[in-house]
């Protein structure tokens, strides 16, 4: 059964953990099945590619996905990694940040 995660496309996060500790980016893409995310300019891998008639060949950097557990959501107010809590306003459901209160969505 897939688990519904609190960081979502699009969110600016922070790396926990890993090469690129402390280094921040925007989530491209979330892996429910597997509780990974890529994210943008991070966790760079170096592919060999072989030239082909369509595309020339080399060195292509390429972003890996990193496990969820190893990013948190950065806080819009303070800039630092903060916890993702829920909010009920006006009759939605809202993500909130932990640190300062502030909205996310």
């Amino acid at each position: 059964m897939a688990t519904k995660f609190k960081i979502k496309k699009g969110d600016k996060v922070v790396v926990l953990a890993g090469k690129d500790k402390g280094k921040s980016g925007e989530v491209k893409h979330v892996n429910i099945a597997d509780a990974r995310v890529t994210v943008q300019g991070i966790n760079l891998l170096t592919k060999h590619r072989k030239p082909t008639q369509t595309g020339k060949g080399g060195l292509e950097k390429i972003e890996a996905s990193l496990h969820i557990s190893n990013v948190a959501l950065v806080d819009p107010k303070s800039g630092k990694p903060t916890r993702v809590g829920y909010k009920t306003v006006s009759g939605s459901k809202v993500r909130v940040a932990k640190r300062s209160g502030e909205q996310l969505e």
